[in-house]
């Protein structure tokens, strides 16, 4: 292996690191980068695949690595629930406009 290949420790560090970024930017209601950095973590964790496995020294390190994923993607889907929702009835308000105009305007609502 090189030595720029990154170590599968270091790579859930990447990944812990990604996770932690999410969670700031979620605080701050910054979903687009939230998203942003969503792809950077799945193909960080696509990496995740071809790499060897970890000696046993290491499994300790990867547990509270993995602890401190799972507990910053639960803070995240914690801070996304009042959003997904707003979204869900943004969504839900412009399929009843489209449902209407349909109905009342049938050759311009298809336009839309």
């Amino acid at each position: 292996m090189s030595t720029n290949n990154p170590t599968l420790l270091q790579q859930y560090e990447t990944i812990a690191n990604i996770t932690s970024s999410m969670l700031q930017q979620a605080q701050l209601n910054a979903w687009d980068e939230v998203f942003t950095l969503s792809e950077r973590y799945i193909e960080a964790v696509d990496c995740l695949r071809t790499m060897d496995t970890l000696n046993s020294s290491d499994r300790e390190a990867r547990r509270e690595l993995l602890s401190r994923i799972l507990e910053d993607d639960a803070q995240i889907r914690h801070l996304a629930t009042p959003e997904l929702k707003r979204l869900d009835k943004l969504l839900g308000n412009m399929r009843r406009q489209q449902n209407i105009l349909q109905t009342y305007y049938p050759n311009t609502a298809s336009h839309l």
